[in-house]
């Protein structure tokens, strides 16, 4: 918990690494992952560095990977579309008939044809200075039988390149007795197999003697089948090679991150590392010595330092995504406060407020259940729909927010848009008395809960359910949510100043819980928090007997900064006097805030040690002494900050009434297409209406799922994600880091996800 909320405790260390096991070294913390290398050269440019010419052999290597892929990957495809057509061609034989078989007969009797010319216009002057002509089909048509046949590829290199290798297997196995001529078709040719244009070989092989010429046919007949035969064992080990050379690459490019001592027997890096891995990094250095069978070990030590070290912060499969939320607004100083663990509550609630209803939250809960269940599936891990990819990586927040939505559903009552009668309703109807006339003649009839029986007492959990039968029952829920947005947002803004301390605390900064925490809390608190404890104090004081004679709270909020009073009711005895005083004390804040921690600075550097007053400590002495002070821009940023902060709370409060909006119109949007699709399929008493009861349902669930799950989810997500990063994060994180990046083989890319080739 500790590393999740302020980072791990990183040190910079010096590698001393020997030059024969300096490659295994480095590639034992390539497994590991544990440190972050600093360039140690650099003035030096790429092309001038020691392993650049072995990282041009790593690349070269990956360029043929890649190109071995690619002939893989296309006779992997050729192979299931063959097999991909031939079962539609079977399903498809009765319905095509004869029409469709004398289209491919003419298809291919023309391509036949086309190719025959060429092969004729060719070889004519081969066929010239031959005596005994035989010549050996290369398996383009399986069912031609002619005298000179054509090869295939995808470019005339390709092409070449085999018939060259063809021939060399000709003279050795027939021992020379044998004459091969070739010539390439101009034009491109229609591939039968892939409808491609492609580009043909003409080949005429001469032999003498039917024993040649029968090895001649089986070589001719077995070069495909070879080819296929090489590329199926290279693709076995194709990705181990792929790795290996990714691996050699980085390894390389870490070595010229490197510089050598005065004696050049010996390699020197420096490392960002984590104080608690320091012994695993030992290990790891003596087992790449071990391993190099280094007679001296390479070894590791601490050295200081004052550059700012990049934040780690270790998360799991849980807890990654709530942080990327955080990384997304900014990466945290190093040792700062990380809001993420705070997040992982505040935000699905947030989420909740605005979304909460049972029935979308259950469907949400199960549809992450269900990826968190299935999260090692790799068909649903390694896929290439980026959309789903993004939902995927965030099953636990959408789990999280599924199940605060089902609490708050439950605060709501609202399912559907529909209310739950579980504990049974505290209000009565029988105890009104009200006659069969007054029923038949009035339209609405009120319910007083100061008639004795009407009102037996608050429904148990969330909104009583009568509520959803109720005429004002949109004016109840405006009121209702309206304050409990203006609630939870002081509440989660006062938290944030509050969290602020644990930074000025951490960085010895002492002076910041006097000069900028105070006077933000009063000031956020004396205006603000009042405004809580004027909500609150009029739900408990007033009941249901004297409600009608409560005040308003706007106006008495509004009349607090006017500081007037005269001829409105109180809501409590001594209520003028204490606004005057919380105002004041709010104003007064401000001056605090604007110079407080500007005149503290200047004295402390300039005043302090000539007056004679060492209650510095040294740390905070010489920090002053070699950091040249500029009130004027300090007293400037503090300006800024003050300005920001002041109307910051004006706004950020009123930002909050984003929670009752966004409720609101969730819920009448569920209500409208409630209304609007199942109500319809539900009033039909017919048989008829059962069956048409089918497609309502339907359309009203693919209607849920798309606008109220998705597009409405995605909506209070947003919204909930501004709260956090403006009116939350604000308060006490700067988030001006710099991520912590280390060097790892796992976290190196493919070299076919690189090329775009997977």
């Amino acid at each position: 918990m500790s590393s999740l909320l302020r980072g791990e405790e990183m040190c910079l260390a010096q590698l001393f690494l020997q030059s024969g096991s300096a490659y295994d070294c480095i590639s034992e913390l390539g497994e590991l992952g544990l440190v972050e290398f600093r360039d140690l050269n650099p003035s030096v440019t790429a092309f001038q560095r020691k392993h650049v010419n072995e990282i041009k052999k790593c690349e070269e290597m990956e360029r043929i990977l890649v190109f071995m892929y690619c002939i893989i990957t296309s006779l992997a495809h050729s192979l299931s579309l063959s097999l991909c057509l031939q079962e539609q061609l079977q399903r498809l034989e009765v319905e095509l008939g004869e029409v469709t078989r004398n289209k491919e007969k003419l298809q291919r009797n023309l391509l036949e044809l086309t190719e025959y010319t060429h092969m004729l216009r060719i070889t004519r002057k081969f066929v010239q200075r031959t005596a005994e002509v035989s010549v050996s089909l290369c398996n383009l048509h399986p069912h031609l039988h002619h005298n000179i046949s054509c090869l295939y590829g995808k470019d005339v290199f390709f092409v070449i390149v085999k018939i060259e290798a063809f021939e060399r297997m000709l003279w050795r196995v027939c021992k020379g007795y044998t004459i091969l001529s070739y010539a390439e078709v101009e034009e491109y040719l229609e591939n039968p197999d892939t409808g491609e244009p492609t580009k043909c070989v003409v080949f005429l092989i001469s032999y003498w003697g039917d024993q040649i010429g029968q090895k001649v046919k089986k070589i001719c007949d077995w070069t495909e089948d070879y080819l296929r035969q090489v590329l199926i064992k290279a693709s076995e080990s194709v990705y181990t090679w792929v790795i290996q050379v990714k691996k050699m690459k980085a390894i390389y490019y870490i070595l010229n991150l490197c510089s050598f001592d005065v004696t050049n027997k010996c390699l020197i890096a420096e490392v960002w590392c984590p104080v608690n891995d320091i012994p695993t990094l030992r290990r790891a250095l003596e087992e790449g010595s071990r391993k190099s069978g280094a007679t001296v070990p390479s070894f590791v030590n601490r050295i200081p330092t004052s550059d700012t070290p990049p934040t780690l912060i270790k998360t799991n499969k849980f807890t990654s995504g709530f942080q990327n939320i955080v990384d997304a607004y900014g990466v945290g100083s190093y040792r700062e406060v990380n809001p993420a663990p705070f997040t992982i509550i505040t935000f699905p609630f947030l989420f909740a407020v605005m979304f909460g209803d049972l029935g979308h939250g259950v469907i949400m809960a199960v549809f992450a259940a269900w990826m968190v269940l299935c999260e090692n599936n790799r068909k649903l891990k390694n896929t290439r729909n980026e959309i789903w990819n993004t939902f995927f990586e965030g099953r636990y927040i959408i789990l999280m927010m599924g199940l605060f939505s089902i609490y708050t559903g439950l605060i709501y009552n609202d399912c559907f848009s529909k209310s739950l009668n579980i504990f049974g309703s505290g209000w009565s109807v029988k105890a009104m008395g009200w006659t069969k006339e007054q029923w038949e003649n009035n339209r609405f009839l009120t319910l007083d809960p100061n008639v004795t029986g009407v009102f037996k007492g608050p429904y148990p959990l969330g909104i009583d359910p009568i509520w959803n039968l109720a005429s004002n029952r949109l004016t109840f829920l405006n009121s209702y949510k309206m304050k409990m947005s203006v609630i939870l947002g002081i509440i989660h803004m006062s938290f944030g100043v509050i969290l602020s301390t644990y930074n000025y605390l951490h960085f010895r900064k002492k002076y910041n819980l006097y000069l900028v925490f105070l006077p933000e809390l009063l000031f956020l608190l004396c205006l603000f928090g009042y405004l809580v404890f004027m909500i609150l104090y009029k739900w408990l004081a007033f009941s249901a007997k004297d409600s009608r004679h409560a005040p308003s709270i706007l106006i008495h909020f509004i009349n607090m900064f006017l500081m007037q009073g005269d001829g409105l009711q109180p809501l409590y005895p001594g209520q003028t006097g204490l606004q005057i005083f919380l105002v004041v004390i709010a104003v007064l804040s401000v001056p605090v805030l604007l110079l407080g921690k500007p005149v503290y600075l200047y004295w402390l550097h300039n005043g302090s040690h000539r007056l004679g007053l060492y209650r510095v400590s040294v740390f905070k002495f010489l920090f002053f002494l070699l950091q040249q002070f500029d009130f004027a821009d300090e007293l400037l940023h503090q300006a800024i900050h003050t300005i920001e902060y002041c109307l910051g709370c004006v706004s950020n409060t009123a930002s909050y009434l984003r929670l009752w909006a966004l409720s609101l119109a969730h819920a009448q949007l569920s209500e409208v297409l409630w209304a609007m699709v199942m109500r319809v399929g539900l009033r039909m008493d017919s048989t008829l209406g059962v069956l048409f009861l089918v497609p309502v349902f339907g359309l009203f669930a693919v209607l849920t799922v798309s606008i109220l799950l998705v597009m409405e989810g995605l909506s209070a997500f947003l919204h909930a994600l501004r709260l956090h990063w403006v009116e939350f994060q604000n308060k006490f994180y700067g988030g001006t880091g710099v991520k912590f990046c280390p060097f790892a083989f796992s976290l190196l890319p493919s070299s076919f996800e690189h090329d775009g080739l997977l």
